[in-house]
C-alpha cells in the first residue's frame, strides 16, 4: 500500500505541514505509523479528509462541528438526516451572525455620519460615543 510523508500530504491537501500536524493533534486525522527513522507515513485517504475539513472548514464548520461529521460518516446507522440537522444548524448559526454584522455596519455607520472628520481626536464623536457606550455597560 501506497504511504506518504507529511509534506506530500500537505502537498496534497493544499495545506501547510503544521495543518497536518494539528489536524492530527486535534484528532480529525489518524495518527499515522512512523519509519524506524521516526517519519510519520499517511495513507492516501489522509489527503482526501483534510481536503474535506478545508471545505467544511469553509462553509463555517467549527473544528469541533467538523469532528462530530467525521464521526457521523463512520458511526454504523447513521442517516442523512443527522447530517442534515447539522448543516441546518449551521445555516442558522450564520443567519444570525449575517443579523448581528448587520446590526453592527448601522451602528457604525450611524456614528460615522455624526463624525464630520475635522478637529482633534479628543472632541471625535465617534470615540466620544463608544466611551459613552463603555460606561453604559460597567
Amino acid at each position: 500500500m501506497e504511504s506518504l510523508t507529511i509534506g506530500k500530504v500537505a502537498k496534497k491537501a493544499g495545506v501547510r505541514v503544521e495543518t497536518v500536524r494539528f489536524y492530527e493533534k486535534e484528532g480529525l486525522i489518524a495518527a499515522p505509523p512512523r519509519s524506524p527513522s521516526g517519519y510519520r507515513h499517511y495513507p492516501p485517504s489522509t489527503v482526501r479528509r483534510i481536503r474535506f475539513i478545508r471545505r467544511t472548514k469553509g462553509l463555517g464548520f467549527t473544528l469541533r462541528e467538523i469532528g462530530e461529521l467525521l464521526q457521523l460518516r463512520t458511526e454504523p446507522g447513521c442517516t442523512c438526516s443527522e447530517v442534515q440537522e447539522r448543516a441546518r444548524a449551521k445555516i442558522l448559526d450564520i443567519e444570525t451572525k449575517l443579523r448581528d454584522l448587520r446590526q453592527m455596519r448601522r451602528a457604525l455607520r450611524n456614528l460615522v455620519t455624526d463624525c464630520h472628520g475635522t478637529g482633534l481626536t479628543a472632541d471625535c464623536p465617534i470615540l466620544e460615543e463608544l466611551e459613552r457606550k463603555n460606561d453604559d455597560e460597567a
